[in-house]
């Protein structure tokens, strides 16, 4: 069955494929984007561009009626700058108030949607360690765990209107166009590769095929709600994740970045960075989601061939 489906954040890394695989599957895609002529480009056959200025209700919140779904994926790069004060209240604020007023035109409406899934990330949990985590464990106490906690409490709103809500605890999204995976490659192709930090601590990685999959799985699935682990159920150790990537590129392993020296370059951030997440995605393993990348080597492979 044909779904109308309200994206933020759709030109976004996840979101672009996201939004593809809608489209591809029969669905028509609602695009909330500051920029329609930049979605239109890089997504051209959605159903719909809305100018989306998450403070400005009033200009948008006419569009929720009626459709099937919200997927909110917006929100500031987190690693987009150094953290300072002013930035860190734009990561906050991007989210909660984003989320806030996409909760209030829900409460507004008419015809509500069945579901709204909102980004998270496996920040959630802070540094935990050797800990395995599930989604029952309790959040981090550092500044990325409260903006994830703070978030999903918003999500968790439209619960009052009878509308499903799921968060999705993002883990580390492997794609060579972007993101971390993108920002080991240049060291590892120099000769200069190495782990990050001490090496030891988890790494709580996802193909970016597989974090697609299960925003779809959670969209169709109406158990999945709550928060939800979107992470390998193999997760490696970061002395093994830049091992593997090595021998795939058929280049050493031998160039670690000290902590120290992640701390003087990026500050706090380095604290997200180096932190250890033993993550295990419970709830999608107890409701049949099955996974395309299971294996760390089987993932990498698939994407830098």
């Amino acid at each position: 069955m044909t779904k109308k489906i309200i994206i933020t954040g759709a030109t976004g890394l996840i979101g672009t494929k996201l939004s593809k695989a809608l489209i591809n599957r029969g669905d028509k895609v609602i695009v909330f984007s500051r920029n329609t002529s930049k979605a239109k480009t890089e997504i051209p056959d959605a159903y719909k561009y809305v100018e989306w200025d998450y403070e400005c209700l009033e200009h948008w919140q006419s569009e929720i009626n009626g459709v099937d779904a919200v997927i909110h994926l917006a929100g500031a790069n987190v690693f987009g700058k150094r953290w300072n004060v002013s930035y860190k209240k734009n990561i906050l604020e991007s989210r909660i108030i984003s989320t806030s007023n996409l909760v209030k035109a829900i409460k507004n409406s008419t015809s509500k949607p069945s579901v709204f899934i909102s980004s998270s990330a496996i920040g959630f949990y802070g540094d935990k360690g050797n800990e395995i985590i599930d989604e029952t464990s309790l959040p981090g106490d550092d500044f990325l765990a409260f903006v994830c906690k703070k978030w999903e409490e918003e999500t968790s709103e439209v619960e009052k209107f009878g509308v499903r809500h799921a968060g999705i605890r993002t883990g580390i999204v492997l794609n060579p166009n972007d993101g971390a995976l993108k920002q080991m490659l240049l060291p590892f192709k120099l000769f200069l590769g190495g782990p990050i930090g001490s090496g030891r601590q988890w790494f709580p990685w996802i193909h970016v095929d597989d974090i697609v999959g299960i925003y779809l799985f959670s969209l169709d699935n109406t158990l999945i709600k709550d928060g939800v682990n979107a992470a390998s159920p193999n997760p490696v150790t970061m002395k093994d994740f830049a091992k593997t990537l090595g021998k795939i590129l058929h280049r050493p392993c031998i160039f670690p970045v000290p902590r120290f020296a992640m701390k003087i370059a990026l500050g706090e951030v380095a604290d997200v960075v180096t932190a250890s997440q033993r993550v295990y995605p419970k709830k999608l393993i107890d409701f049949n989601y099955r996974f395309k990348f299971e294996n760390l080597r089987e993932a990498l492979e698939n994407l830098l061939k």
